[in-house]
């Protein structure tokens, strides 16, 4: 891959709020958190990660992550960007030879049991847990690592806005079985719990995808704190502006609007260029990309 100057990009560093974007190659994006209008904390944590080695750029590619912790106050804080440090370093001093669907499982895998153990440990850990979305970019092609119900969406000119991954959550279990409809989960009283965490046990189930990137293309990590306050269509309405920085004002502005009940974090990536071509690497369930949109979804969270 050409060479793109390293950047680690993280946040927040206060507990409070952070926006900041970045322009790479033929990648832009905007990271935002936002402590929204309930909160006094915020227990989200985000990354964008480029390396200075060249030989970990042309095998691992650009890191991108969303973490929504839980656990209270530190220990959901403590969570979430200890889940995305960890998982970050391992996915860049692992085995470089390895594929990288098979690195980002032992990234989450590696996280998770930190915090694990950090939560036997440590009595104010006891019990904290964080969903995690990674997001990591090689060439055209675009590699995720999901755990909960933070989000990764896809946008494609002329498409409309697809989810790629699945929420790990009780009501969207109970839709997926026919149990209950979309209306009835958008307003259920368990539709905050989620049924995967990294964690809260010494082993976990990492669902990958992959998905081939065109030019255009914009993609979108966040977490339940956007999603639960924007609908799929708005999302779609905002991410076809001109900029990510003007879908991302938009969309927090909306998350803000609509009561703000939660911490509200989300990463915008463009395809601003021409991504290099790269071979796929096994290990991911491919995204039928420009497949279907949100109308077709089975599940969304309200």
């Amino acid at each position: 891959m050409e060479h793109q100057q390293p950047v680690d990009l993280r946040g927040p560093q206060d507990g409070q709020n952070l926006q900041v974007s970045w322009k790479g190659n033929f990648l832009t994006a905007i990271m935002t958190t936002d402590v929204g209008r309930k909160r006094d904390n915020n227990e989200d944590s985000c990354v964008i990660h480029v390396p200075a080695d060249e030989m970990l750029l042309d095998s691992r590619g650009l890191f991108f992550g969303v973490a929504d912790g839980m656990g209270g106050a530190s220990a959901g804080e403590y969570a979430s960007c200890k889940a995305l440090e960890y998982s970050c370093k391992s996915y860049y001093d692992k085995n470089i030879h390895a594929l990288v669907p098979a690195a980002l499982r032992k990234a989450v895998e590696t996280a998770n049991l930190f915090l694990y153990k950090e939560s036997e440990r440590v009595a104010e850990y006891s019990g904290m847990g964080t969903t995690l979305s990674a997001l990591a970019i090689l060439g055209n092609w675009g590699y995720i690592a999901q755990i909960g119900d933070s989000r990764v969406y896809l946008l494609r000119k002329g498409k409309q806005i697809q989810q790629i991954t699945d929420d790990h959550s009780l009501v969207a279990e109970q839709v997926k079985s026919g149990l209950i409809d979309k209306e009835e989960a958008n307003n259920h009283s368990l539709k905050n719990l989620i049924t995967r965490a990294v964690g809260i046990g010494e082993e976990i189930d990492v669902d990958l995808f992959a998905v081939n990137l065109q030019k255009e293309d914009t993609l979108l990590i966040c977490s339940d704190g956007l999603c639960n306050m924007v609908e799929d269509e708005d999302l779609d309405n905002y991410m076809h502006s001109d900029t990510v920085e003007e879908a991302a004002e938009k969309m927090l502005q909306h998350a803000l609007d609509a009561g703000g009940t939660d911490n509200i974090t989300f990463t915008l990536i463009r395809v601003h260029d021409t991504p290099p071509i790269t071979n796929y690497q096994q290990g991911a369930k491919v995204y039928p990309a420009g497949k279907r949109g949100f109308f077709s979804r089975l599940f969304r969270r309200g």
